[in-house]
């Protein structure tokens, strides 16, 4: 074990040394004016810095943009980056740090950042942003430019803060063979010969410096309106009373920002209250980029669709189609009622939908609802057999426990979990609707006449399919419990159940739900719904053991410590394995007394992966909770089996 913690500590290592130097390298691209990779590209390889070396010196720094052609000079301002938000919820997060009583809500300008300074009302030099510290003396070009007043109407000393910008307009018809309005604006404001300037622009946003009767302005507010009446142009700014208007404010934002003269890539926000130490911080603490994010866009909802599985009946909202992720998206989930309700979602809705992760994006928040949004209606009968539907707002479901809806979600449940192939939902279904299979002991009583009887159904693929189900006549008691799709009890729910002594068919149906109740995990809310569940499963359960068409396996006693290194232990598997599929690996795991869950939680013992420094999700989790990591060969050798040639099956 120690090797292996020490293998885990170099591979770590290894890839900060490979972060720091892709950073560095990426910085020096972007400030040239020559970026090669995206922002999100390089926000990803920051974050995963920060989350397996919090405290690597990089990370509170601030890439350089000096080059050798120019002189250079230091700053009257510290030229600090501001750490970021990329979506609501980190958002949120910072603001209740912060609890501001007023919150100011200005553009992200993206461009590149610039000091003017002011000597006595009168501009003697523009500095680039450089390290934060000293930066590139470009005042010819800065001249040239628009938005500088030469001469202040007042005798100002000190520093003016801004972003260099070309507009899209003169990005089009000038400078389309660049990739964007932001590498052709880093390209000419550092030309030597200083052609292009002119056609820059620069936008104002933070002041620092005295009159001879003191400071010209004492809170932000005062220090925009301070800047517009000294002739700059400066960034729109809007006042915001909670954190939740901030939110609502950036998704008006995203769905507008392609109308606006110039890019931006998020907004600023801030107190109103000025903070002389903080802003001297290379990453001042009292402000934050709330940046947009690729995984996020704006659309329309145009109508829902009420999806029924088992009993449940969710919704799925059709959205105007909108590029996410990469990817067109027209569908998007809706959860419950609960949800269309709290948020006042309506058809012709203003939404924002987001991908993070997910294969169906969800809808995130309301934007807005038009004059002419109608109520989305939400059924009151199952359409499968009338029966009306129970709505507990977080969930809407048919109660009919004879419900054909139900009956035919068990059936599939029961095929995923003990995993029989060659039956897909087609044939399921016409078997369903035939009568053929409508309980899961049917599916065993199955004959090849049967098959037979159906169109396009040849004796071998009848006999394959017989076979295949007879095959998997021996089951786990945690894999016989999950496939009757019991209402909040899948695979690891059963595998608990088992754990805590419920390991046998009479010891479980025995048991009151008040039992259920104790085991970890288990609130009253599910134990209650086991109990019920196992009420309306039970003459099925026993006619599939009692018949003999399902044995159950009893379950591995944990060996003594030291004789197993799996049996008590939880695994969970990213990426693809080499000797084996996923499956098989899981399955290994419980036949030797371990538990598998689906994602990475601080109670979990091992990560498998055979990829340990890969910016997955599931990795950088791990790393954060100080999981131990481990690869294939590593989990075999654990199992007690040897190399990469020996396959499960």
């Amino acid at each position: 074990m120690a090797d292996t913690v020490r293998e885990k500590d170099d591979a770590v290592a290894s890839r900060v040394r490979e972060l720091e130097a892709l950073i560095r390298h990426h910085q020096e691209r972007y400030y040239n004016g020559e970026p090669e990779i995206s922002d999100e590209e390089f926000d990803a390889l920051w974050d995963e810095l920060a989350s397996i070396d919090p405290g690597n010196a990089l990370l509170a720094s601030i890439g350089a943009d000096r080059s050798e052609r120019w002189p250079k000079y230091r700053h009257r301002m510290t030229m600090g980056s501001l750490s970021k938000a990329t979506d609501p919820g980190s958002f949120l997060a910072w603001a209740a740090k912060m609890n501001f009583g007023l919150y100011l809500v200005q553009y992200k300008l993206d461009g590149a950042s610039i000091e003017l300074q002011y000597d006595e009302g009168r501009f003697v030099r523009g500095v680039t942003r450089g390290d934060g510290e000293i930066g590139d003396d470009i005042t010819p070009n800065v001249m040239r430019m628009k938005g500088v007043p030469k001469e202040l109407p007042e005798p100002f000393s000190g520093a003016v803060r801004g972003e260099v910008l070309m507009s899209r307009a003169i990005h089009a018809e000038k400078y389309a063979d660049k990739a964007n309005c932001r590498n052709a604006a880093n390209g000419l404001m550092k030309r030597k010969d200083g052609k292009g300037a002119e056609d820059l622009d620069i936008i104002c946003y933070d002041a620092l410096g005295s009159l001879p009767s003191g400071p010209p302005f004492s809170t932000e507010l005062e220090k925009i309106a301070w800047l517009q009446r000294m002739g700059f142009l400066v960034v729109p700014t809007i006042e915001c009373k909670s954190p939740q208007e901030v939110v609502a404010y950036r998704a008006k934002m995203m769905e507008v920002r392609a109308s606006l003269p110039y890019d931006i890539d998020g907004l600023v926000v801030k107190g109103n209250r000025i903070d002389l130490e903080d802003a001297s911080k290379l990453r001042p603490e009292l402000q934050i980029a709330f940046k947009f994010s690729p995984e996020e866009a704006v659309t329309t909802l145009v109508d829902v669709e009420w999806s029924e599985s088992g009993t449940s009946v969710t919704p799925i909202g059709l959205v105007e189609p909108v590029r996410l992720a990469g990817t067109t998206v027209q569908r998007a989930n809706l959860a419950n009622p609960g949800m269309i309700r709290s948020m006042d979602l309506r058809i012709g809705s203003k939404v924002v939908i987001t991908k993070r992760g997910e294969i169906i994006p969800k809808i995130e928040s309301l934007v807005e609802n038009p004059p002419d949004a109608t109520p989305i209606p939400i059924p009151t009968h199952c359409s499968l057999c009338g029966t009306p539907l129970v709505d507990e707002d977080t969930r809407l479901y048919c109660p009919n426990a004879a419900c054909p809806g139900k009956a035919y979600h068990r059936l599939e449940k029961w095929l995923s979990v003990i995993d029989i192939k060659d039956i897909g939902s087609a044939l399921l279904r016409r078997l369903f609707d035939a009568g053929k299979v409508v309980r899961i002991p049917d599916l065993y009583s199955l004959t090849v006449e049967d098959l037979l009887s159906f169109e396009r159904m040849g004796e071998k693929s009848a006999q394959k399919v017989i076979r295949n189900i007879k095959a998997h006549s021996e089951v786990s008691l945690a894999q016989f419990i999950a496939g009757f799709d019991i209402e909040g009890i899948g695979l690891l729910m059963a595998e608990k159940l088992v754990a805590a002594g419920y390991d046998s068919l009479d010891t479980l149906l025995h048991a009151s739900w008040s039992d259920f109740a104790q085991i970890d995990g288990f609130a009253e809310i599910t134990a209650k719904a086991l109990y019920q569940g196992l009420r309306l499963v039970e003459a099925d359960m026993r006619k599939l053991v009692d018949r003999g068409f399902v044995h159950i396996r009893p379950p591995v006693i944990a060996a003594p410590e030291g004789k197993s290194a799996v049996a008590g232990k939880s695994f969970c598997f990213t990426g693809e394995l080499a000797t084996m599929k996923r499956a098989e690996a899981e399955k290994l795991v419980r036949d030797a007394g371990g538990f598998v869950k689906s994602s990475v939680t601080k109670d979990l013992d091992y990560l498998v992966t055979n990829d340990p420094i890969s910016g997955s999700e599931k990795n950088r989790k791990a790393h954060e909770l100080s999981i131990n990591i481990i690869d294939e060969a590593q989990f075999l050798a654990m199992l007690g089996r040897e190399g990469n040639s020996d396959r499960a099956g």
